[in-house]
């Protein structure tokens, strides 16, 4: 069994793991969970891109016995394109549309991404917003009042950094923590904690942190195991 190794990034997934343990249930109303999924399309994303193609049918087999899940594709690229499909509950239909866009060189739009969430979540609540990117090109103090927004209509975002940009983490903490989600880095060498991150945020758009808590996998597990206690307050 390959093990994952104890290196920052995990102990960062460690602590996105108990902070979505902490996010109160949802109650069950026999409805699909509802989530954005947004990535930065632009140039430098391909290999993420191609990655989260291969990893993005296990959020919704996570959430099978949850009642589902729905998952909104979001992206931006190239010049001032915007873009985001159907809420879909097929995992080959979300992997068709995603296998079909090649990334192309921009700038980011994550205050498009915003607030097209928030336009939705106004519609009908969005239970979670994924984002994945590796710069911010905006200015941060109208992305930060986006994301506070979103939280005051209940719709975390979970920030998920690759690459080791000080500013752009600080960027992504800052979204997170707004909107009453969480943050996380990966890098490109680490699809297995890809794959926990996008796990558990499909579980907890589902079912909520109860459902999340609930969560089975060895690597999950050890990977919240590597943090002491959560700080009492």
């Amino acid at each position: 069994m390959t093990k994952l190794p104890a290196k920052p990034g995990s102990t960062a997934v460690a602590d996105f793991l108990r902070k979505v343990e902490s996010l109160p249930a949802r109650p069950a109303s026999g409805r699909r969970g509802r989530l954005t999924f947004a990535i930065d399309a632009t140039a430098s994303r391909q290999p993420s891109w191609d990655r989260a193609c291969q990893l993005q049918g296990e959020m919704f087999a996570a959430t099978r016995e949850l009642g589902g899940l729905a998952v909104q594709l979001a992206y931006f690229r190239g010049f001032q394109e915007f873009a985001a499909t159907p809420f879909l509950t097929d995992a080959a239909e979300l992997t068709r549309r995603m296998t079909g866009v090649q990334c192309l060189g921009g700038q980011t739009q994550i205050g498009r991404v915003l607030d097209h969430v928030l336009a939705e979540t106004w519609r009908d609540r969005v239970h979670a917003l994924v984002l994945i990117g590796d710069a911010v090109e905006e200015p941060l103090d109208p992305l930060c009042h986006r994301a506070g927004q979103l939280g005051l209509h209940g719709t975390p975002v979970f920030a998920f950094h690759e690459g080791g940009d000080p500013r752009t983490a600080e960027a992504f903490r800052q979204l997170a923590k707004l909107s009453g989600g969480a943050y996380a880095p990966f890098d490109a060498a680490s699809a297995g904690t890809l794959r926990e991150l996008l796990r558990a945020v499909a579980v907890y758009a589902a079912g909520g942190g109860a459902a999340l808590a609930r969560l089975p996998g060895e690597a999950a597990r050890r990977i919240a195991g590597q943090l002491p206690a959560p700080r009492g307050g």
